[in-house]
């Protein structure tokens, strides 16, 4: 029987290759691609994971690495300065970033750490201190004060409210929405067209209170013509449009 092998969990791929990268004892920026891969596949090959998120990192960055691995096997290009590229140079930026994050993220844990240890002695002080406040000499406050330095105190405060004020919002007026009811409106729209039967549409438009209402009005013939309980007719571009209804006499 198989002996069962318990798996170290990482947080991620990236943290899988850091991990390979230090067993091994290799130096980063030169990463040996081949061995690397293996060790990895090896790794997530015996992963016992549901979590089809999780697994998805994992096999995204096995194929990063079958990439990487191909491309060293062909000849190395050329970039626009001339010099040659390495395949494995977009990895190791991002392993660099992630051991980066980290090894801040451990710092972080340490001084969180290191503040719950630390006490802090609420102040105390004596009633007498505490409820102390320093007098006011009104008559050395007030001693350069005349009805004159009162007045430019005055006018300077009225100044300021003046200037709060924008000069053009202050102008416009109030903005009221307005409230329709689309049941009772399509409710009178249908009656007004069993009642009349044929009539120009500018004829029921006039009847309407508000721009909504005439704007409410219009769907609902537009719904009406939809569903084909009225026929629409115009003679010439700029004549009214003639409206015909095709409603029985009962409800619809």
């Amino acid at each position: 029987m198989a002996i069962p092998v318990k798996l170290q969990v990482f947080e991620g791929p990236l943290d899988l290759l850091l991990h390979l990268i230090d067993k091994n004892k290799v130096d980063i920026y030169d990463i040996p691609i081949v061995e690397i891969t293996a060790q990895y596949l090896d790794y997530i090959k015996n992963m016992e994971t549901e979590d089809m998120n999780v697994m998805s990192e994992f096999l995204v960055m096995a194929a990063t690495l079958i990439d990487i691995k191909c491309r060293m096997l062909l000849p190395k290009e050329i970039n626009e300065e001339g010099e040659e590229e390495d395949p494995r140079e977009e990895l190791v930026q991002k392993l660099l970033e992630y051991k980066m994050y980290k090894y801040m993220s451990f710092e972080l844990k340490d001084r969180q750490m290191d503040a719950q240890r630390a006490l802090y002695r609420q102040q105390h002080l004596p009633r007498e201190v505490a409820d102390y406040r320093q007098p006011v000499d009104y008559e050395s406050l007030l001693a350069d004060v005349n009805l004159n330095k009162l007045h430019e105190i005055f006018q300077f405060m009225i100044k300021r409210q003046e200037d709060k004020i924008d000069p053009v919002r202050s102008t416009f007026g109030k903005i009221e929405k307005d409230e329709i009811d689309m049941d009772m409106k399509t409710a009178y729209v249908i009656e007004y067209v069993k009642s009349h039967k044929r009539f120009g549409f500018r004829q029921l438009l006039e009847k309407q209170k508000s721009k909504m209402e005439i704007i409410v009005t219009f769907l609902v013939i537009l719904e009406m013509m939809k569903i084909g309980q009225i026929d629409i007719e115009q003679q010439d571009i700029c004549d009214d449009i003639i409206i015909t209804s095709k409603l029985l006499a009962e409800a619809i």
